[in-house]
């Protein structure tokens, strides 16, 4: 047998032993939209799997196999943990599910909505209820200050739960 062949192999072979992904040990706390997420994850990762069982030849992609074991198991995990919440309304108060409208000390003001972790995307203006700016707001009213990360943050807007 060519060397080669037999690194290819063990590369394969590593490859294929795939971490768990991590699971964070905070509730799982789910808007609505983050649910359905989560159950449309769930459902990619059993068909992900379904392929790679049905692609015949595990020994020769065990990457795939892993993979789509892997993410079966988190996202079951996920869908197992998930606590669909929606807070009974506090107007003009910061809730999970919610926006809010930030002014910085620089006169940049950005909003956010808190949901669950697996459905944050702060490029898309979402954030994790349990990331240090969403502890920060939690709980504030419109001219409430906070700070995070060493900087004050004023809030200038909140908006309920769109009801998702």
């Amino acid at each position: 047998m060519s060397v080669a062949f037999t690194r290819e192999e063990d590369y394969e072979a590593r490859a294929a032993d795939l971490p768990d992904r991590p699971i964070s040990p905070h509730a799982n706390l789910v808007t609505a939209s983050g649910l359905a997420a989560i159950e449309r994850e769930l459902e990619a990762a059993k068909a992900a799997y379904a392929a790679a069982q049905a692609a015949g030849e595990v020994s020769t992609d065990r990457t795939a196999m892993a993979r789509a074991t892997r993410d079966l198991r988190y996202w079951s995990s996920r869908r197992a943990s998930a606590q669909l919440t929606e807070p009974a309304p506090e107007p003009g108060k910061v809730q999970f599910g919610g926006a809010v409208e930030i002014a910085r000390e620089d006169g940049r003001s950005q909003t956010f909505r808190i949901v669950g972790e697996d459905e944050a995307d702060p490029a898309a203006g979402s954030i994790s209820y349990v990331s240090p700016m969403a502890r920060a707001l939690l709980g504030k009213s419109v001219g409430d200050s906070a700070v995070v990360n060493g900087a004050e943050v004023e809030v200038i807007a909140v908006r309920p739960s769109p009801g998702d």
